[in-house]
């Protein structure tokens, strides 16, 4: 698994707001709100405009409109987001292999250790990043007003440590970007405010009514005394606002998802014809080929609106299953808590993670160790052409015996390049 000390964050703020203002451009001058995916009668995101107005995010839908009459809603569309995200982490791949995205859309971590040697220094490396960005945008827009674009608002940072790269990211201007290097970054975040940390707001209320409004308060703290007070949790928050903990970023390698998917010929809205759809999509994703030996971790389930719209729901399994009832459980409470806003006309499953097999379930996968070994061999070569990208030459060589019978060393063996 690759990693990077070294990071770049990139974040777009209110991406979901940014993508429906790219099909929509007229939505740019006017106050918009994007309705709460889970909640239709919440506001989940507000543009610069509705804000100024008095519109927040968690207020009601009918509230916001007393608060400003103009207000434009609009219907979330989340399948429209997680396409447009996973096509600017594609853009990103082709920057650095070293690529991990975060779980707020829009926002995602690049390693960038080594990359000089490719780009030169931290300025070129976040211009290239930059023009993915750029060309991401392009793909994606329908209209030539380039400030409508999400990439006019793209943030960037650059620093040691996951963390630091997001305090860095938050402090730029849209369209620009901050660079930290190791000797300033700590004086840097000391004076950051301390909601940056990933704090839950019962940590975040306990920690102003102590009096500590930036980072560099909590820093100065024991870190003993903060962790008597806080636990574990209080001894990593401390670590992050003193700089003592630099997390990396940690590329992943994601398997191609396992995806089964049903038209209806009329739209349906009756949520047991859906739970039972997702029972009958969920089976027959188990019983592919590329399933066999291992269990389901994430499931995704997206929903094309007659309406237009989008629905989608994300479950992570705590234990990770292979059983179809086990799987669609918390679909069906999660389906009556917050159902498709409108009929359905087609449903999605996709099997995006998964985890080891039982010994039960590898005795049946007879192309477990075969898999294993097609795995291993891409992981192999990823890692090869990264060396290869980095260095600008082949690193690796094959040692071949050529005249094993000459008393001189250097005529018995060769180098030759490696190619996996």
């Amino acid at each position: 698994m690759l990693q990077s000390h070294l990071a770049c964050c990139v974040w777009i703020p209110l991406f979901p707001l940014r993508c429906e203002e790219v099909r929509r451009p007229d939505l740019s001058s006017k106050p918009t709100a994007l309705l709460d995916p889970h909640n239709t009668k919440q506001i989940w995101q507000v543009s610069p405009l509705a804000r100024h107005q008095g519109v927040k995010p968690g207020t009601t839908v009918s509230q916001a409109i007393g608060l400003c009459p103009t207000l434009t809603l609009i219907e979330p569309d989340p399948v429209w987001y997680d396409e447009r995200f996973a096509a600017l982490l594609h853009r990103l791949y082709q920057v650095t292999p070293v690529i991990e995205p975060d779980s707020e859309p829009g926002r995602a971590f690049a390693g960038v250790e080594g990359l000089e040697r490719l780009y030169g220094p931290p300025e070129r490396v976040i211009a290239a990043i930059a023009k993915a960005i750029d060309q991401w945008a392009i793909e994606g827009a329908t209209c030539t007003a380039r400030n409508t674009t999400p990439a006019a608002t793209a943030r960037l940072g650059w620093a040691f440590g996951k963390f630091a790269a997001w305090v860095a990211a938050t402090r730029s201007k849209p369209g620009e970007f901050v660079i930290l290097n190791q000797t300033e970054q700590q004086r840097f975040l000391a004076a950051q405010p301390i909601a940056l940390l990933p704090l839950d707001p019962d940590t975040q209320s306990r920690l102003y009514r102590l009096g500590l409004k930036t980072l560099g308060d909590l820093a100065a703290l024991p870190e003993a005394a903060v962790t008597s007070q806080f636990g574990s949790i209080g001894r990593r928050l401390w670590r992050l606002a003193s700089g003592r903990l630099i997390e990396p970023v940690i590329g992943r390698q994601l398997p191609e998802p396992i995806t089964a998917a049903m038209d209806f010929p009329s739209p349906v809205a009756d949520r047991t014809l859906l739970a039972r759809a997702l029972e009958q999509l969920i089976e027959r994703a188990l019983k592919s080929p590329r399933r066999t030996g291992v269990r389901v971790h994430t499931v995704r389930a997206r929903a094309e609106l007659e309406s237009g719209g989008s629905w989608m729901l994300e479950i992570t399994l705590k234990d990770p299953s292979a059983d179809r009832d086990r799987i669609a459980a918390p679909f069906k409470t999660r389906l009556e808590q917050a159902p498709p806003n409108g009929a359905v006309e087609r449903l999605t499953i996709e099997f995006t993670s998964f985890a080891p097999g039982t010994v039960e379930l590898q005795l049946f996968a007879r192309d477990a160790q075969a898999a294993a070994r097609a795995g291993r061999r891409r992981a192999l070569r990823a890692a090869a052409a990264e060396i290869k990208t980095r260095l600008k030459r082949n690193a690796l060589y094959h040692v071949v015996e050529i005249q094993p019978w000459s008393r001189i060393p250097e005529r018995r063996y060769a180098l030759i390049d490696y190619e996996p």
